[in-house]
């Protein structure tokens, strides 16, 4: 731009002085246009820079989907090639998966016998509860015919008691009028004695009768053989009833802690056994190629083994100074050259500008922050609006452009801009290398 300059106002003056010779050649007149030379050129290299802002880091880019495979394995096949279209869920590549199906294989069969084992644990259980109602049943019947029999023991003694208390106050009574007899004369000594002898039998059969009828008593409270034999086997079955719904604890959908592990570590492998089939994320495109069948990838974000270009538009971005970003706005008119095509110019419009730059990042390092920058003054991000004439060039992504933005401000001077920016693209197609 200073060139086209300088050139410039060396052409005016070489014209007016030498070969026109409308102003004559003199001291005053030379160092007057020298100096005007100077403030001209300075007035428009600050004006230009300031009012009609160009940036030559211009480049196209698109975002790339980093494909880490989600296991680890050796390559068995690569089904793509660079640059072709592809659609979401193509496959991309295929890990060896043999491990996986193994993995399946085993947690399968695993499966199938923890629920075979539910299965005959559930099936005791049914045997263990259908035994436990037969001893209730049984004690129910046990305790219903011990209960007949032995009340029936205790009305029996009870009645012996009773009589033989009977038959001992006669026999008293007998005594008694006896010892009263013998003491006029009107009985024997002989009688009284067999009375007396009488009535000491019956204290004796009334104390066996009435031990009988405690016995009887306590057996009726206490329960018979039969009925401490069904309480037994009650307790029996019970206890095994317990055990084995301990072994089968399930929860509420009928599934115990164990099988649950396992079903979700079968989950878990089946997926493994999906994920050796990588696919493609999004509709787009590979642009290179490099990786081959028998090559070992691994699950590392920080190793992708491919790099996925999605089906998308790319970003024309370029980066201005702070001090020319001021009267720039979504919507002013832009033009663009790139390298790949010398000589043309296109029309872009300002889309964005982008609202953070890296310089003014604060990430957590474990460090006080400093307001003294490690790093120069960061160029602010310019997106840019273009049409089909720019899509129609297929250019790959990462070309470089140079970018002029035209502001509102001293717009006359934007057809200064604009003839640089014409002789930078015609300069393109010098090549120095």
């Amino acid at each position: 731009m200073l060139e086209l300059i300088v050139g410039t106002y060396g052409a005016l003056c070489w014209l007016l002085f030498k070969k026109l010779k409308i102003i004559p050649v003199t001291t005053y007149t030379v160092s007057g246009a020298v100096l005007g030379g100077i403030f001209l050129a300075a007035f428009l290299l600050i004006s230009l820079s300031v009012c009609h802002p160009v940036s030559a880091d211009g480049r196209l880019y698109a975002p790339m989907t980093q494909i880490v495979p989600p296991v680890r394995g050796q390559v068995t096949e690569v089904a793509v090639t660079a640059d072709t279209p592809l659609k979401q869920g193509d496959v991309l590549f295929r890990v060896d998966p043999r491990p996986y199906q193994y993995e399946v294989t085993r947690l399968e069969a695993s499966l199938a016998v923890k629920q075979q084992k539910l299965a005959q644990l559930n099936e005791q259980l049914t045997a263990a509860e259908s035994a436990t109602r037969d001893a209730r049943n049984e004690l129910a019947v046990a305790e219903s015919q011990f209960d007949r029999q032995a009340r029936e023991a205790v009305d029996s003694a009870v009645a012996q008691v009773r009589q033989v208390q009977q038959r001992l106050d006669l026999a008293e009574k007998n005594l008694k009028r006896l010892a009263e007899l013998r003491k006029s004369g009107a009985s024997s000594e002989l009688q009284v004695d067999r009375a007396q002898t009488e009535v000491t039998n019956l204290g004796q059969e009334l104390r066996q009768a009435k031990a009988a009828e405690t016995v009887a008593r306590e057996k009726l409270e206490s329960g018979g053989s039969s009925v401490k034999s069904a309480r037994e086997r009650i307790a029996q079955a019970e206890a095994a009833e317990r055990q084995t719904r301990i072994a089968v604890k399930t929860d509420s959908d009928g599934i115990t802690p164990e099988i649950r592990e396992t079903m979700a570590l079968l989950d878990k492998a089946r997926y493994d056994l999906e994920q050796t089939t990588v696919r493609a994320p999004t509709d787009g495109s590979v642009p290179q190629v490099v990786l081959r069948p028998g090559q070992m990838v691994v699950p590392l974000p920080i190793a992708p083994v491919m790099v996925y270009m999605n089906q998308e538009q790319p970003y024309l971005i370029a980066s201005f100074e702070q001090k020319a970003i001021s009267g720039v706005h979504p919507g002013l008119e832009a033009e663009a050259i790139f390298k790949a095509y010398p000589g043309q110019v296109y029309k872009v419009k300002v889309k964005r500008i982008l609202s953070a730059m890296r310089e003014g990042e604060l990430d957590p390092a474990g460090k006080l922050l400093t307001p003294t920058p490690a790093s120069s003054e960061g160029h602010i991000p310019v997106v840019f609006e273009y049409g089909d004439d720019v899509a129609a060039l297929n250019l790959p992504v990462g070309s470089a452009a140079s970018i002029a933005i035209y502001t509102e401000k001293l717009h006359a001077l934007s057809i200064v801009r604009k003839i640089i920016l014409r002789m930078k693209s015609w300069e393109n197609y010098v090549s120095l290398h």
